[in-house]
């Protein structure tokens, strides 16, 4: 299980949102420059985070991209499974319309290994949400430190 380009665009853009739109729209633009993002990929990514529902797009010259739902009610799963799907390490465990059982899936042994992989992945990405990870960036802004997502 390897988390995409794309998925990890996406948690940036929303962190972006959560620490800059102030109840304004944010361009596509000053996010892509502000997280180095290519600003026709983060066009995508923003697309498919307003069909999830996760964000909404207003238009006109003022016009941009806003939470639409308070940072602290947006886990970094939520966007993740928005952009990635299930996450599960193998198709066996998926939870989703995708998975798919081996020959063997009856009498497998690992798959118990593999169902607690996805339970506590999918236990850190649903415990985290944009507030904690605003929070955790500003702090360590003001310590000196940088950190990139």
């Amino acid at each position: 299980m390897t988390i995409s380009t794309k998925g990890r665009y996406g948690v940036k853009a929303m962190l972006d949102l959560a620490l800059y739109s102030d109840g304004a729209g944010v361009s596509a633009k000053s996010i892509a420059e502000r997280q180095n993002i290519p600003e026709k990929y983060l066009e995508q990514i923003l697309s498919v985070l307003r069909k999830a529902g996760l964000i909404e797009s207003i238009r006109g010259p003022s016009g941009g991209y806003l939470l639409s739902k308070p940072p602290e009610d947006i886990t970094v799963g939520h966007i993740l499974r928005a952009l990635e799907g299930d996450l599960a390490p193998v198709k066996c465990v998926r939870q989703d319309k995708k998975r798919e059982a081996c020959k063997r899936s009856g009498m497998c042994i690992t798959k118990y290994v593999w169902a607690r992989v996805r339970d506590g992945v999918n236990q850190v990405i649903d415990g985290i949400n944009l507030k904690d990870l605003a929070e955790a960036y500003e702090n360590e802004i003001l310590d000196g430190y940088m950190y990139y997502i």
